[in-house]
């Protein structure tokens, strides 16, 4: 029988145009790590977590990710800077060499799927030129039961290629390294960059575009959890503003850290099997659950090892994109399945390292579908090459690099769930208070912990608000274990004018970025912006 289920597993392969290769089916994360450390691809850390170094590439290539523009998605996709076209002619270039390239090598397969509720599972084979990538999906998509993978059938292929190199003027691409989906194949190609996320990231702005058109789902970039009382919360929030930290509540059970589905039958399921965390300056004390969880199984990437062989977290001498994957039992506390009810509370983060937004504040629905559909946080010094003082950063309903859609398609969508769910939306500040970036400094972790925790318990439906004269957030005047001092921005900066200045200008960058999206905003969407426009920039500063 094993004999068969080997030559079905070949002629599988051999359909796809992989030919004379020695692959590996459904390895186990032990098998995988072995073969990693006797490959000489990674190595151990004192405590058996393997940790691999992704060469080139640390991050994603948002620059070189394209989609197949045919039939299926040629008026569907909001082509732009962000969703490049690529025609299926050089897709399919490009998929017959990928299978060239990986024909006669060693590969790893692995079957798994996508989306917890089983009303909207995606099966996802994904076929690997190295073991660790392979270990990677394990951790990150869900995983089949043992007898579902017999006759495992999939929806979407993954081919992933990192030794493979594309010739741009040949390929129609930009360098040598691309990810690339086609909706009519049902293929994703990534090839030239090691960096595990591209897989991830192609599945979910695959989602991005099926499940709204098709399934009529919300997908969202935003992790989420649930309390006893089956109340759910869900966490938006680009790189960095805490999204993994702040959903890592050892009172509440995690559903998922990243990205879910909002259903019509109002429930919230988690895209993921697994969780994708930082590690730079990670320590126990600070983040318990994702510390405990890199033990063997987790993969750690990128990160420097110090002299007695352990990880210095501390050292972003690679990159400041220190990261660890590992499967979500890893954590101690989680909702199985992962899925619940309708949200609660939604809670957009933001860092803002200029420290003019309030660490908490209270908002309208259309400042929700304004904010939303601006996904503001700021870039920090050291994050990317040539950043040296903040940047404000937008991107659009948290998540534009995933998002093939329109933004005001989601943003719409986001807002008549609020509605109808009846849910308070709420904008957290995890960057900087007191000044910006360099003068100031960042909102403590424990205070951002209690403005939640009392949102969640409903004890900020009691207190009284002021309004943020130019943003027009409301901001509690008292938040339990919170300094009421912090509470409005102004008053933690030594120079009121200065805020005043650094307020107006960071408003003017709200309203030159919401420009885009002006003609397909209502008029709502467009009250929920900054109170101070560009005609008021000059009167205010003068005054």
């Amino acid at each position: 029988m094993q004999e068969l289920t080997s030559t079905k597993k070949d002629a599988k392969l051999e359909a796809y145009g992989l030919k004379d290769v020695d692959a590996h089916w459904n390895l186990s994360p032990e098998e995988l790590q072995k073969i990693t450390v006797e490959k000489g691809m990674g190595k151990e850390t004192g405590n058996g977590t393997l940790a691999i170094n992704t060469g080139k590439f640390t991050g994603r290539s948002p620059q070189d990710r394209f989609l197949v523009k045919d039939e299926y998605t040629e008026d569907k996709v909001w082509w732009g800077k962000v969703n490049k076209p690529i025609s299926p002619e050089k897709f399919d270039v490009l998929q017959n060499e990928i299978l060239e390239y990986l024909s006669g090598r060693e590969i790893y397969v692995r079957d798994g799927y996508v989306c917890a509720d089983q009303d909207y599972r995606l099966n996802v084979r994904t076929v690997t030129q190295f073991p660790w990538s392979n270990l990677f999906v394990y951790n990150m998509f869900l995983r089949p039961e043992e007898s579902e993978l017999e006759n495992f059938e999939e929806d979407w292929l993954i081919l992933c290629a990192p030794g493979y190199e594309a010739d741009p003027e040949k390929h129609g691409v930009r360098q040598g390294n691309f990810s690339i989906l086609n909706f009519t194949k049902k293929i994703a190609l990534v090839g030239g960059s090691a960096y595990t996320g591209e897989m991830k990231k192609g599945v979910f702005s695959a989602l991005n575009l099926i499940l709204p058109t098709e399934k009529n789902v919300l997908p969202m970039h935003c992790s989420a959890n649930v309390g006893e009382e089956g109340d759910t919360a869900i966490f938006f929030g680009l790189s960095g503003t805490g999204k993994t930290t702040l959903s890592a509540d050892p009172t509440r059970k995690l559903i998922g850290d990243d990205e879910h589905g909002w259903t019509a039958e109002n429930n919230i399921f988690n895209f993921e099997g697994g969780c994708y965390a930082k590690v730079i300056d990670l320590t126990e004390e600070k983040e318990p659950d994702i510390f405990r969880a890199i033990k063997p199984g987790a993969l750690l990437e990128n990160v420097v090892f110090k002299e007695d062989g352990e990880v210095d977290f501390m050292d972003s001498t690679i990159t400041a994109n220190t990261r660890v994957s590992y499967p979500i039992h890893h954590i101690d506390n989680i909702q199985e399945p992962s899925f619940a009810g309708n949200p609660k509370n939604i809670f957009f983060l933001t860092c803002d390292a200029f420290g003019v937004l309030p660490p908490v504040s209270k908002l309208t629905p259309g400042q929700a579908a304004y904010h939303f559909i601006s996904g503001y946080t700021a870039k920090v010094a050291g994050t990317e090459a040539g950043i040296t003082e903040p940047v404000p950063s937008f991107s659009a309903c948290f998540g534009a690099p995933f998002m093939p859609l329109h933004p005001t398609v989601y943003a719409e969508m986001l807002s008549k769930k609020m509605q109808e769910a009846g849910v308070n939306v709420w904008l957290i500040n995890t960057g900087w208070s007191g000044g910006p970036y360099g003068v100031g400094s960042r909102i403590k972790l424990k205070y951002t912990r209690a403005m939640i925790t009392s949102i969640l318990e409903g004890e900020l439906d009691q207190v009284d608000y002021n309004v943020h004269p130019i943003f027009g957030l409301e901001m509690p005047k008292y938040c339990p274990n919170v300094p009421t001092e912090i509470l409005d921005p102004m008053n933690t900066w030594l120079q009121k004018g200065a805020y005043v200045s650094k307020a107006i200008a960071l408003a003017h960058s709200f309203h030159l970025n919401f420009e885009k999206f002006a003609s397909q905003a209502s008029k709502e969407i467009m009250e929920g912006g900054p109170l101070i426009d560009e005609h008021h920039h000059l009167d205010y500063t003068v005054n």
